[in-house]
């Protein structure tokens, strides 16, 4: 059944589609007919074509533009009076003589023009030509000083995610905590969620290994500030699994608090953004071949080069291929992939980005969960093995095939309005067989029956958006209106089989998988079976605009959104027992959501911050026992903060405390069974510190510490205490009124470190070392246990071989170990199961760039 939107959703929706259409055709039609009229300087090319190896160490700016002039062979001369007291960061890599000027000048309040055909000269900012860097190469890395690009070593200075306008993460008066490409390099994470462990605020992985943990997944198990989080791609909701491949990603955000004004439908936790690989303007040629514990072998290639000689169209082709086995026995990981895309520069002011991708993943190596007693508790029996498989033999299939097709277009009307459109089709089909159980007959044992599913989701997604800046006076203003539209199809065949069960002892595993039979012949009078067949489909639409207005250093953020959905399903059961049909009625619902921040931004590069957001998130698909449906989730969030950016330095340093309050938070109605009830208020309040450092050109550092308290603060709901010893509930109703929620670690901290040592120790050699503590959770809404906090261990190495050898450069070794002590941890637990941390990973690869 399709949505029945009203009818100025789609009006809206078709306006600015036929904006955009009206836009590209007249941009196509005005550069055919200019094609010839436009030229890019010469000079300009003469001297930013050719990539150069720099190693200049941070220091005095005037001792660091002569290593550059030097090294470069580019004449180098100065229009300001005086260097004198003014610092850079060093540079070492590969870049582009422009681009690495840019980068030394950085903070210095003084930039670069060209002068003659092959010379720069330092002038003020204020009187430089308008440059504009592309991508640049840097130790076979790509950097770009973009606000969707990997950053520079641990740090990023601008975003999009935050605005939806490029702006330094110094004047966005909210938390904005970047994972760049560097990092993701050092670490060598294997999804989303792993990336994220060194972010504040970000609890990644509550599910461990199960959860879509293990393999991939972008979608499962992420919370941040105690809430579920959100994810997007290049601006845009995501359902597919396949968002958490690290291959196909540039950067990953995670914005913290309400982000519902330029986004929709996110919870007031906050939004993991992430960015995918695009074609870059230097030639980028990348291969790696990689080898890991429980047999893992896999294979990666990165190419970016010119299609026309001039450049002006470039291409971009990520693959990866996988395979290993993982902690779990009878679970393994497979997985390729490839994603290429295509950028046109139609004009100077005019760019058309394509990107595809398809994704196999016969096998998703993702575990369930395990019993209390020997993970939480012992009662006597020593802890369960990280291999044990809870399951069938041969009944352990979880495939997944994505597919996603994205444009991205980009026009400059004049230098007030610009015009700026993403569009996504991606779809996600998933194949499972597995088991699930049921019960515990006893501490050694578990009941696990047969169960299947077979889902689709079908997503399209535009975000259409007018943009630009102004000055009214002495006020500057950065301004964006736009419009973002999102329809969800998800057709599911879901089936149990209640009458084949198994008895497996978990300490004995292999004595007890037996051949089970399974059936799911609901017409069968010898089945026990139940299955249900549902479509799902929603369509939303929002509007939203924005305005940050700038005087001097102060800066002030304001801006609204009015969301709609309407969401409509229908679901048939087959039993033995008789066939129910179900047909949902539309659910329409509708807010209107604002924030507001002020920021000033001292000389000396401290900036505090204020804000007030809100969120909103539709309970659609759920209905009390009456029928009704539920009021949309609703939050608020108060933020204050400071944020420091050390001038001359890639030092970011910020703080940030928080109040958020959440409303019509559902729970299980346990007078109707099935149905769900108004659960009242949560509110989350805490603090966040962290600090992301380029401190030297060899030294890079992470760390952060968060405070998270999260309670229910305003219900009417009581339970018993759970005794997970004997397995049962105990006492009187207790309220659950200022109860702690749980899976939400209150302390968070962390620390990652990476050290390239001094040439004349050994040459080309680093080493990195990191620390990752996570509090203790409850297991209940009314504090009956914890879940023990643990720490853990991260160390890794890696070595440049073109250091020791020319004929070697552009070869690199790496090596990464998480969970160095393979300590047996639990991320969270529940009344009936617990979730396994992953024990120590090894792995390994040679990347080379040439």
């Amino acid at each position: 059944m399709e949505p029945s939107p009203s009818p100025r959703r789609p009006f809206t929706a078709s306006i600015f589609l036929l904006g955009a259409t009206t836009a590209l055709t007249a941009v196509m039609i005005e550069t055919a007919n200019a094609q010839t009229s436009v030229s890019t300087s010469s000079s300009s090319a003469t001297v930013s074509a050719q990539a150069v190896n720099f190693d200049i160490p941070a220091g005095k700016l005037s001792s660091a533009l002569v290593a550059f002039s030097t090294q470069a062979h580019v004449p180098l001369s100065s229009q300001t009076p005086t260097l004198a007291g003014k610092m850079s960061s060093g540079l070492r890599g590969q870049f582009t003589p422009s681009a690495a000027l840019s980068h030394i000048l950085s903070g210095s309040g003084l930039s670069y023009r060209v002068v003659g055909n092959n010379a720069f000269q330092v002038v003020p900012a204020s009187n430089a030509t308008n440059i504009t860097l592309g991508p640049v190469r840097v130790g076979g890395t790509i950097t770009q000083q973009d606000p969707t690009g990997p950053g520079v070593g641990y740090v990023a200075t601008n975003t999009m995610s935050g605005t939806k306008t490029d702006t330094p993460i110094t004047e966005i008066p909210n938390s904005i905590y970047v994972v760049t490409k560097q990092l993701m390099q050092d670490q060598q994470p294997q999804n989303v969620q792993q990336a994220l462990r060194y972010t504040p605020g970000v609890y990644a992985e509550t599910y461990g290994t199960g959860g879509n943990g293990s393999a991939y997944g972008a979608q499962s198990g992420i919370t941040q500030r105690g809430f579920n989080s959100t994810q997007f791609v290049d601006g845009l909701m995501t359902y597919s699994a396949s968002a958490g491949e690290t291959a196909f990603l540039e950067r990953i955000e995670a914005v913290n608090g309400p982000a519902s004004v330029m986004y929709g439908q996110v919870n007031p936790g906050g939004m993991i953004a992430m960015d995918l690989k695009k074609p870059t303007e230097t030639p980028l040629h990348q291969v790696s071949l990689g080898f890991g514990n429980w047999g893992r072998y896999e294979a990666t290639f990165d190419v970016s080069d010119k299609i026309t000689k001039s450049g002006d169209v470039r291409y971009r082709v990520a693959g990866i291929g996988v395979t290993q086995g993982t902690q779990t026995n009878y679970l393994d990981y497979h997985r390729v992939g490839i994603m290429p895309s295509i950028t046109w520069d139609i004009d100077r002011k005019t760019s058309l980005t394509l990107l595809g991708m398809y994704m196999y993943t016969p096998g998703d190596g993702v575990s369930e969960g395990y019993p209390l007693t020997g993970t939480l508790l012992s009662n006597g029996y020593p802890k369960i093995s990280r291999s044990l498989f809870i399951g069938i033999p041969g009944l352990n299939k979880n495939s997944q095939k994505d597919a996603m097709f994205e444009y991205q277009f980009k026009h400059e009307f004049n230098k007030y309005v610009n015009f700026s459109q993403v569009y996504r089709w991606e779809q996600s089909y998933y194949d499972v067989k597995s088991s699930y159980y049921s019960y515990a007959p006893s501490d050694s044992e578990v009941e696990v029956g047969p169960w299947v599913r077979q889902q689709q989701n079908t997503t399209s997604a535009l975000d259409t958006r007018i943009f630009g800046k102004i000055d009214t006076g002495p006020l500057k203003h950065t301004w964006v209106v736009g419009s973002d539209f999102r329809t969800f199809n998800m057709p599911e065949y879901l089936a149990y089989d209640f009458g084949s069960t198994d008895i497996i002892n978990i300490y004995n595993p292999h004595s007890s998988y037996g051949n089970m039979e399974y059936c799911f012949d609901y017409k069968n009078p010898n089945c026990t079976v139940n299955v249900s067949n549902r479509k799902n489909n929603w369509f939303q639409e929002g509007v939203y605009f924005q305005d940050q207005i700038k005087w001097k250093n102060l800066s002030i953020l304001i801006g609204g959104r009015q969301d709609w959905v309407n969401y409509n399903y229908s679901r048939v059961r087959y039993s033995t027992a008789g066939n129910i049909v179900t047909n949902g009625a539309p659910q329409p619902q509708s807010a209107f959501t604002w924030r507001a921040g002020i920021i000033y931004k001292f000389d000396f590069g401290l900036s505090p911050y204020f804000s007030y957001s809100t969120s909103f998130v539709p309970q659609i698909g759920s209905t009390d026992y009456l029928g009704n449906a539920f009021a949309p989730l609703t939050g608020k969030q108060l933020e204050a903060g400071l944020k420091y950016k050390i001038p001359g330095r890639d030092v970011l340093l910020t703080a940030s405390a928080f109040r958020i309050n959440e409303d019509h938070y559902l729970i299980d109605d346990l007078v109707h069974t099935g149905y769900s009830t108004d659960g009242g208020r949560v509110r989350s309040q805490g603090f966040e510190v962290s600090a992301n450092a380029n401190i030297s050109r060899d030294l890079r550092v992470v760390a952060s510490y968060s405070y998270t308290d999260m309670r229910f603060a305003k219900t009417n709901q009581t339970a018993q205490r759970f005794d997970p010893y004997t397995g049962s509930n105990y006492g009187g109703a207790v309220s659950e009124s200022g109860m702690s929620v749980p899976y939400v670690p209150r302390n968070m901290f962390s620390v990652f470190a990476d050290y390239t040592l001094p040439r004349n120790i050994m040459r080309g050699f680093g080493l990195n070392w990191g620390m990752r503590y996570v509090g203790s959770t409850y297991i209940d809404n009314v504090e009956s246990f914890k879940t023990p906090a643990y720490i853990l261990f991260d160390v890794g190495a890696h070595y440049d071989f073109g250091e020791s050898s020319p004929i070697l450069k552009g070869l690199k070794a790496q090596l990464a170990i998480s969970n160095l002590t393979n300590k047996y941890y639990v991320t969270a637990c529940g009344t009936t199961e617990c979730y396994l941390g992953q024990g120590r990973r090894v792995y390994g690869n040679l990347t080379y760039n040439w």
